[in-house]
């Protein structure tokens, strides 16, 4: 059986273009820097490599070379855009590890990897109904009365229906979050509209919580606190910035529905 030494041993444009087109998917796929940092460094150390990385908000620069410098490449891939998923972040670091233990070698990684990115997202309809029994579970954990677990359950099964919809036909998602909010605040309004239950004001405040970019702000204090300083500020800033459109959503509804503030 013949030896593919060159899955044995790839040259540093090889790994590099590899490496970097991997961090490049851990970044879109919600990954912090430091997983970033960790899983190319267990993987250029496995293929006999040395390598300087730099994350970027949106970009991935990455330098590999071998031991005695006569072979080294460059490479800048942009970060590739596509939803936060668990389960490929989750196969990509096993991934890492899985080369790191000597379990696959480059050739045996590299396909690995293609199968991984081909991985679909998952059933949108069973993440609009957990979704919407999540948020309804927030709103029984804020003391929320069943009448208000109820329409808050029906105001998320909208909004986020509406969100699916609309991100699907490439709308801003600035505008999603505007619009997801301000649809589950006119529903959620229904309580105190109709006078139903005893906790409208619970139901109104928590119909939008599904919207809270939880994930960009917990990565941006943990790229803080690990020195990443430019790509803490920039997830920082564009979870503020759908909060505020969070909030402008929400505060439509209100107004048009005709709800005093305090």
């Amino acid at each position: 059986m013949a030896v593919d030494n060159q899955a044995l041993s790839p040259s540093a444009k090889q790994v590099c273009i590899f490496l970097s087109e991997y961090a490049a998917w851990l970044l879109g796929c919600g990954a912090t820097c430091i997983r970033i940092e960790k899983n190319v460094d267990r993987m250029a150390h496995a293929f006999g490599m040395y390598y300087d990385m730099s994350v970027m908000p949106s970009h991935i620069h990455l330098e590999v070379w071998n031991r005695d410098k006569s072979d080294t490449y460059v490479n800048i891939r942009k970060m590739h855009k596509c939803a936060i998923s668990f389960n490929i972040n989750t196969q990509l670091s096993k991934l890492s590890w899985d080369v790191a233990d000597g379990k696959l070698d480059f050739g045996g990684a590299l396909d690995s990897f293609r199968e991984i990115i081909k991985t679909p997202p998952e059933n949108k309809w069973l993440v609009l109904f957990l979704a919407s029994c999540a948020n309804g579970a927030f709103c029984r954990l804020f003391n929320g009365d069943w009448i208000a677990i109820g329409l808050v359950f029906l105001a998320t099964l909208v909004g986020y229906r509406l969100k699916q919809v609309l991100l699907e036909s490439k709308v801003d998602v600035r505008i999603v979050f505007i619009l997801s909010a301000f649809v589950s605040s006119v529903i959620g309004a229904g309580c105190h509209i109709f006078g139903w239950g005893t906790t409208p004001e619970i139901a109104l405040g928590t119909s939008v919580l599904y919207l809270i970019p939880g994930i960009p702000y917990i990565n941006s204090v943990s790229d803080l606190l690990d020195g990443h300083y430019l790509c803490s500020f920039n997830r920082f800033v564009d979870a503020l910035i759908l909060t505020i459109c969070l909030s402008l959503g929400l505060s439509g509804g209100i107004m048009i529905m005709g709800l005093k503030w305090f």
